[in-house]
């Protein structure tokens, strides 16, 4: 049975290229088709097509704009033939385009499922995402297995929407700790610590964690290749603003780690690795 995938960004293409090894019959669909070429895998005309063709399909694009576009667009997947087929979609979402996306799958006679994931291109790469699936019950049960060639934790947490609304809580700690890190690594480096022994009393101290094993030769090469991007984080904390404001809490936080990524994408670094947000302080170290 061919499985379908739409979007072939940095961490798309990642989870594509597993499912392939993992022995998916993959059919795929990305707006830029320069993306699918090393692809061993059917490539689709548009999503419209590609939906002919499988019973279930994974969205991974940048927005909920882009989600939309390709669901229920020109020539999208809701155009073909999408009665009893089920949407996965990945994309970070915000939670009010979730809602109208789940009822609108369902009028026409399909399943969405909320299903965005933690991770980035190291864990893709090892099977080691973890993945937040909500709506149907028995469609989440349904594309389990494939949600196990990918990622290690996997998690239904009920109705659509709450994947979307605990994907940006958990972005909020990310976007939060690594820029702890990269103040306190700058802040080290200013006071005259060689940058190297920063890092290490950090990641045997308060820093220790996941993010900075993951993110420690990038920030010490500072090689910014992207594997989650400025411009990604800084669009899920003001889909988390929203989310914030709808539940009548407040946070001391999402703001100010929100418009440090803003100052990061005003310097050109949009397109790089969120780590890269170490530079706004590097300039102040560096005296450029």
């Amino acid at each position: 049975m061919k499985v379908g995938f739409i979007g072939l960004g940095t961490l798309g293409k990642e989870i594509a290229s597993r499912l392939i090894s993992e022995g998916v019959d993959l059919i795929v669909w990305n707006r830029s088709k320069e993306k699918t070429k090393d692809l061993k895998c059917i490539i689709a005309d548009s999503p419209a097509e590609l939906i002919k063709h499988v019973d279930r399909v994974f969205v991974m694009v940048f927005d909920s704009k882009a989600s939309e576009e390709v669901i229920f667009g020109k020539n999208g997947l809701a155009q073909g033939p999408i009665e009893g087929k089920t949407i996965i979609d990945m994309t970070t979402n915000h939670h009010d385009y979730v809602a109208f996306a789940y009822e609108e799958v369902k009028s026409r006679g399909g399943f969405y499922l909320d299903a965005p994931v933690l991770g980035s291109v190291v864990p893709a790469r090892k099977g080691e995402l973890t993945i937040l699936v909500a709506g149907d019950e028995g469609k989440f049960n349904e594309s389990k297995p494939l949600f196990e060639k990918f990622c290690k934790a996997i998690f239904y947490v009920g109705k659509a929407g709450n994947a979307t609304k605990l994907k940006l809580i958990n972005n909020l700690v990310l976007g939060s700790f690594m820029l702890a890190l990269a103040e306190a690594i700058a802040l080290g480096e200013k006071a005259g610590f060689p940058k190297e022994l920063v890092v290490d009393m950090l990641q045997n101290g308060a820093g220790k964690s996941a993010i900075l094993d993951v993110k420690r030769e990038k920030l010490l090469k500072e090689d910014f290749e992207t594997h989650f991007s400025v411009d990604l984080i800084h669009k899920d904390l003001h889909y988390l603003d929203d989310f914030i404001y709808g539940v009548d809490a407040f946070s001391f936080l999402t703001s100010n780690v929100k418009n440090a990524y803003a100052i990061a994408k005003n310097m050109g670094l949009d397109h790089l690795d969120f780590s890269a947000v170490y530079k706004i302080f590097k300039l102040h170290v560096s005296g450029d």
